[in-house]
């Protein structure tokens, strides 16, 4: 009628386009499968694993699939994006971002993870890295590697401090097959991300990792 007053329907609000959410699992569309082997949603292999033999098509999907399981059972997750960390590999929004792996050319027997984080300010790498390391080797009865090296890519800013930290606590596991407390000098926030690590026996549910 003339004169009336138009209202819509309902108000829905519209997401803006070309800006997926980067939280949770919601836009399943934009992660590949974790048996799927796509090197182009991949970071390339850097500097740690150059020279080494890396893990590509099935061999990579088999460890990033007990990867996932391992990440779970120890909760290694980015709180950033609220998913298990082996999530990022297959998040093609982050298409250079996440682990590549690589069995060491003269021990083939130790296996060699580095970990390219989102940007190079990424302020949890020092906590993913090292929940990474403390998962896959202190859970080394479920693969078939000795040891597992973890170190962070140049590419990120504080990566020579990271991995200072990491090569102690691999010399440190080396030498008496355990792996120390190490404290979290990212302060821990969640509004910023980092990884929680549930201990079984406490029924108190994620706790610090370290």
């Amino acid at each position: 009628m003339f004169g009336g007053t138009h209202r819509p329907a309902e108000d829905v609000p519209v997401p803006m386009a070309g800006f997926p959410s980067p939280f949770g699992d919601s836009d399943d569309d934009v992660f590949d499968e974790y048996g799927e082997f796509v090197p182009e949603h991949l970071p390339g292999p850097g500097e740690f694993l150059d020279g080494h033999r890396v893990l590509t098509d099935e061999e990579h999907v088999r460890f990033h699939e007990l990867t996932r399981d391992l990440f779970e059972e120890r909760t290694v997750y980015d709180m950033t994006f609220n998913y298990n960390l082996a999530r990022l590999n297959l998040d093609t929004r982050h298409m250079t971002a996440g682990y590549r792996y690589a069995e060491e050319a003269d021990e083939p027997s130790i296996l060699r993870a580095e970990f390219t984080p989102t940007t190079q300010f990424c302020p949890q790498t020092h906590t993913l890295t090292i929940g990474s390391f403390r998962a896959w080797n202190g859970l080394s009865e479920r693969h078939d590697y000795d040891l597992v090296r973890v170190r962070a890519a140049p590419m990120h800013q504080n990566s020579e401090s990271v991995n200072d930290r990491l090569e102690e606590l691999e010399e440190e596991y080396r030498s008496t097959g355990e792996i120390s407390h190490v404290p979290d000098e990212d302060g821990g926030s969640p509004a910023m991300g980092h990884t929680t690590e549930t201990d079984p026996t406490s029924g108190d549910g994620p706790s610090a990792p370290f």
